[in-house]
C-alpha cells in the first residue's frame, strides 16, 4: 500500500515525467512476519530521496528489490527506465582481494578503457583505408571520441585520486592489496568504486557507515553537487538528510509514506500528520463507543429491532473501515536515578603525548603537548578522521592506557560507564528487561530496579512489549546497543563515555539517546563523546577535541556546527589572504616582465639603428631572413607599409585554411609546401610589423 502525505497538492498525472526507477505492489515477508505489504515507489530523474524507519522494517529489502537483487513476490513488479544503469552499495562488497586499493577503483572504467582500445584499433584502420571506408572509419572515430569525453575518458586517474582522497584515503595506501584493508576500508572502497562507475541511479544503504566527518562532507558536497543522476539513499545520519535530499519517504508497519523536503521538513509533517491520524482515530473510536452503548441500551427493549440493525453496520464498518491508531511520538519520559556528585575536575590532562610505531617502523603520532581539563557536567565531543587516536585518547584519560609523557588526573568520587563499540560480556540468554535488571543490580544496587520499573526503562528506549521479551540472542546490533546505553544511563553513573554509541543504531533511537542525555531530567553527569554523528555531538556537547589524524589537537568552547563554521571562515580568510598574496606577486612578476621587454625592445632598437648607420643609408644592406632591407624598410611610406602587411595576414590565413583541412595532411608533399610557405610568409611579415611598431612610438 502506496500512502502519498502531500500537503501542498497533487501535481497533475499529466505532467509527471517518466520514471527512471518503479516498483509497483511489492510484496515480502518472512516467515509469517509481513515486512512490505503491497509497497509502490517511484524515482524521478535528477531526485534525491532518503529512506528512513525502525531497524527491521523492510528498508534494505525494499532497495534489494529494487536493485535487482531480491525477487518480486506475488505479483509485484519492478522496472528500470530503458537504457539505465542502477548502481548499488552492498554492505558486504564483491572485491578481488588480489587487486590494489587503486586498481579495484579503476575497475569502474572497465568500459572506458574498452573504448580505448576500439580508439586504437580505428587509429591502425586509418593508416591502410581510403575513400568512402575512410570516412565510415572517421565519423566512427567521432562517436567513440563523444562517448569517451561523455565518460570522463580522459581524466580517468584525476577522478579515482579525487573519490579515494574523498572518502578518506591517502597516495601511500593506493598499492595496498585488498584482502590487506580492514572491513571499514573495504566498505568505503566499494562506495568509491560505484561513485565512479557513475550510474543513472544510486542506491545507497548506510553509504556512511564506514566514513568519518570529512569524509561525510565530501560525500554531501558530491551527491549534491557533482552526480547528476538519481539517489535513493537509506541512511541514519539526519545532516546528510538535511543537507542532500529533496524527499524522504518512511517505511512505516509494511507501507510507505512520501513527505516533501529533507529531514527536518519531514519531522514537521510527521507529526502534523500523525496528529491528524490520532484525532480521526479517536474520533472514530468515540462513535463506535456510543454506537455500542446504544446497541446495549436498546437491545432488548422496544427499539431491538432497530439495534439490532445498528449493530449489524457497526460490525461491517469495524471490519471494513476501522482506522489504524498512528504510532506515537512521544518523548523521553522516564526520570533517571541520580548519580553520586563527582569533585569539580573530572580529568585534567597536563603536556600528554602519545605515538606508535607503524608497520614499516616510523612513528605515527597521535597527539602531542595537549592540556585541558573537564569540569564536572560539562558535555566534551571528541572529532578526527578515522585512525586519529580518538579512542587511544580516551582510554589514556580514563588510565587504561600509558601515556608516553605528560600527565593525567582523574577526579574524586568517580563513577564512569564506558560503552565501546564491542558489547563484550553480555548473557545473551537474557531478555531485555532482566538484563538491565541485573545490570542495575550490579552498577548500583541502591537504584534496584522492580520488573515494572524495567519495563518502563526499556519502553523508554523504544523496546515495545513484544520486543521486550525477546532473548538479547535474537536482537539485532542495534536494539542491543539500545539495551547497553539504557543499562549505563539507568545505573547512577557520574560520567559517561560513549565511543561511536549510534553506529547500530537507527535515526529514532539515535534522538531517544540525545533526549536521554538532556540535562533536564535525563542524564546530569558528565559526557565524553566519540562520535562521527554531527547532530548527535550538536545536540549534546558544548566542548570539543579536535584531532587532526596528523598529531595535532584543538580544544574549542562549542558544538560541532559552531567549531565548522569557525573553521569555514577561517579557511576562507586564509584563501583571501592567499589570493591576495598571490596578485601581488602575479602584479610584481608582470611588473619585472613589462620591465625585461622594454629593455629588450631598446636593446633591438638599438641594434636596428646602428645596423642602419653602418649600411650608410644605400639599399645594399641585407636582413639575411628573407624580408626587406633595413634601409628599404626606412624609405617605404606607411600606407605601402601597412599595405604589405595587410597582404601577408592575407596570405597567412588562406594558408592556415588548407593545413587545416585532413585531406592536406594526407599529401605529405603538399602538406610540406604549404608549411614552407608559411614560415616563409611569416619570416617577412615580422620586420615589417616591427618597422611599423617603431613609426607609430615617435609618432
Amino acid at each position: 500500500m502506496f500512502v502519498a502525505w502531500v500537503p501542498f497538492g497533487l501535481r497533475p498525472a499529466y505532467c509527471r515525467p517518466v520514471p527512471l526507477l518503479a516498483c509497483s505492489n511489492v510484496k515480502h515477508q518472512y516467515g509469517d512476519t509481513i515486512i512490505l505489504d503491497g509497497v509502490s515507489f517511484s524515482l524521478e530523474a535528477g531526485q534525491r530521496v532518503g529512506m528512513v524507519g525502525r531497524n527491521g522494517t523492510g528498508k534494505s529489502t525494499l532497495l534489494k528489490i529494487l536493485a535487482g537483487l531480491m525477487p518480486c513476490e506475488r505479483g509485484g513488479s519492478v522496472v528500470l527506465q530503458r537504457g539505465c544503469r542502477a548502481g548499488y552499495l552492498h554492505q558486504d562488497p564483491n572485491l578481488d582481494p588480489q587487486d590494489t586499493l587503486h586498481d579495484a577503483a579503476e575497475r569502474a572504467f572497465d568500459h572506458v578503457h574498452k573504448l580505448h582500445e576500439q580508439m586504437h584499433e580505428l587509429y591502425d584502420q586509418m593508416a591502410v583505408v581510403q575513400g568512402d571506408e575512410l570516412d565510415r572509419v572517421m565519423k566512427k572515430h567521432a562517436d567513440l571520441e563523444a562517448q569517451l569525453e561523455a565518460a570522463g575518458g580522459y581524466a580517468v586517474e584525476h577522478k579515482i585520486g579525487e573519490v579515494l582522497h574523498g572518502l578518506g584515503f591517502v597516495d601511500s595506501q593506493f598499492e595496498l592489496k585488498v584482502h590487506q584493508l580492514s572491513g571499514g576500508q573495504r566498505g568505503r572502497l566499494a562506495l568509491g568504486k560505484l561513485l565512479l562507475e557513475s550510474p543513472d541511479v544510486l542506491l545507497l544503504d548506510e553509504p556512511t557507515n564506514h566514513l568519518d566527518i570529512d569524509g561525510r562532507l565530501w560525500l554531501e558536497h558530491f551527491l549534491k553537487d557533482e552526480f547528476k543522476g538519481a539517489v535513493l539513499m537509506v541512511s541514519h545520519d539526519r545532516y546528510l538528510l538535511d543537507n542532500v535530499v529533496d524527499r524522504i519517504v518512511e517505511v512505516e508497519g509494511g507501507r510507505i509514506i512520501d513527505y516533501p523536503g529533507n529531514y527536518e521538513k519531514f519531522r514537521e509533517l510527521r507529526v502534523e500528520r500523525r496528529t491528524v491520524m490520532l484525532r480521526a482515530y479517536e474520533a472514530q473510536q468515540d462513535k463506535f463507543r456510543k454506537e455500542e452503548a446504544y446497541i446495549r441500551r436498546y437491545k432488548a427493549g422496544q427499539r431491538a429491532k432497530q439495534a439490532r440493525g445498528r449493530e449489524t453496520r457497526l460490525e461491517r464498518e469495524k471490519v471494513s473501515s476501522t482506522l489504524e491508531r498512528p504510532m506515537e511520538i512521544d518523548s523521553f519520559s522516564i526520570r533517571l536515578p541520580k548519580a553520586p556528585r563527582s569533585g569539580d575536575v573530572v580529568v585534567a590532562l597536563r603536556e600528554a603525548n602519545k605515538q606508535y610505531k607503524r608497520e614499516d617502523g616510523t612513528d605515527k603520532v597521535l597527539f602531542y603537548d595537549l592540556s585541558l581539563q573537564i569540569q564536572r557536567g560539562e558535555r566534551w565531543g571528541i572529532i578526527g578522521p578515522n585512525g586519529a587516536g580518538k579512542s587511544t585518547l580516551v582510554r589514556c584519560m580514563l588510565g587504561e592506557l600509558p601515556l608516553d609523557t605528560g600527565k593525567v588526573q582523574l577526579g574524586s568520587s568517580l563513577v564512569t560507564g564506558y560503552y565501546k563499540q564491542t558489547h563484550e560480556g553480555l548473557f545473551l540468554d537474557q531478555t531485555v528487561t532482566r538484563y538491565l535488571q541485573g545490570v542495575i543490580l550490579k552498577e548500583a544496587p541502591q537504584q534496584a530496579m522492580s520488573e515494572q520499573q524495567a519495563r518502563d526503562l526499556a519502553g523508554a528506549f523504544l523496546f515495545s512489549g513484544e520486543d521486550q521479551e525477546k532473548l538479547l540472542m535474537h536482537m539485532s546490533g542495534g536494539e542491543r546497543s539500545r539495551a547497553v546505553l539504557a543499562g549505563l544511563l539507568a545505573s547512577a553513573k557520574n560520567c559517561l563515555v560513549l565511543d561511536e554509541p549510534t553506529n547500530h543504531l537507527d535515526i529514532e533511537s539515535a534522538e531517544r539517546l540525545e533526549d536521554a542525555m538532556c540535562m533536564e531530567g535525563g542524564f546530569e553527569g558528565t559526557l565524553i563523546l566519540i562520535s562521527h554523528d554531527r547532530a548527535l555531538i550538536d545536540a549534546t556537547c558544548d566542548h570539543l577535541i579536535v584531532l587532526d589524524g596528523e598529531g595535532n589537537a584543538e580544544v574549542f568552547l562549542g558544538n560541532y556546527t559552531e567549531w565548522h563554521d569557525k573553521k569555514v571562515a577561517r579557511e576562507k580568510e586564509t584563501a583571501r589572504a592567499e589570493a591576495e598574496a598571490k596578485a601581488r606577486r602575479d602584479d610584481q612578476a608582470k611588473k619585472q616582465r613589462e620591465a625585461e621587454e622594454r629593455k629588450k625592445q631598446d636593446a633591438a632598437k638599438a641594434q636596428q639603428t646602428k645596423s642602419f648607420n653602418k649600411g650608410g643609408g644605400s639599399g645594399g644592406g641585407g636582413s639575411g631572413g628573407g624580408g626587406p632591407s633595413l634601409s628599404a624598410l626606412e624609405r617605404m611610406s606607411t600606407d605601402k607599409l601597412e599595405q604589405k602587411i595587410e597582404q601577408l595576414e592575407t596570405k597567412l590565413r588562406q594558408l592556415d585554411v588548407e593545413l587545416a583541412n585532413p585531406d592536406t595532411w594526407r599529401d605529405h608533399n603538399k602538406m610540406t609546401k604549404l608549411t614552407d610557405q608559411r614560415n616563409a610568409a611569416a619570416a617577412e611579415l615580422e620586420p615589417l610589423e616591427f618597422e611599423w611598431s617603431r613609426r607609430a612610438e615617435h609618432q
